[in-house]
């Protein structure tokens, strides 16, 4: 079970980073190298590394307990 629960908070972390990567699309063109910008492409990379790991740590108590 706490196999399980792990997954599932790392798999809502990635569903949230890949939202909130995407969401800036329907933004007007003239925004976009702003939003994706290399810096911030790089900032999302390592959010998709090191989020779960954080998610993990702080959802810790219930992925052990439930």
């Amino acid at each position: 079970m706490t196999a399980a629960r792990m997954i599932i908070v790392v798999a809502v972390t990635w569903v949230v980073l890949a939202a909130l990567v995407l969401a800036p699309s329907a933004l007007p063109a003239s925004w976009q190298y702003s939003i994706y910008s290399p810096a911030s492409v790089g900032l999302w990379v390592l959010a998709m590394l090191f989020g779960p790991v954080i998610a993990v740590f702080l959802k810790w108590n219930w992925i052990r307990h439930g």
